[in-house]
């Protein structure tokens, strides 16, 4: 029996402009950068913080 993995889809919705380099780099690592761009994401904890990190520049937008 496989397991299926959840997922979650992550909308940038804010500029990394002006802000920290590492949040720039997180958004980067999330598969982001610019605004509107989605990214359908596996549910782990590693994911999560990143997204913590910049929640003011993301939206979550899809939980399976």
């Amino acid at each position: 029996m496989a397991k299926t993995a959840k997922t979650i889809t992550v909308i940038q919705t804010g500029s990394p402009i002006r802000r920290p380099k590492d949040q720039l780099q997180t958004l980067v690592g999330l598969g982001l950068g610019k605004i509107s761009r989605k990214r359908t994401l596996e549910d782990t904890p590693a994911v999560r913080g990143m997204i913590n990190k910049v929640s003011h520049m993301v939206r979550v937008i899809d939980e399976q």
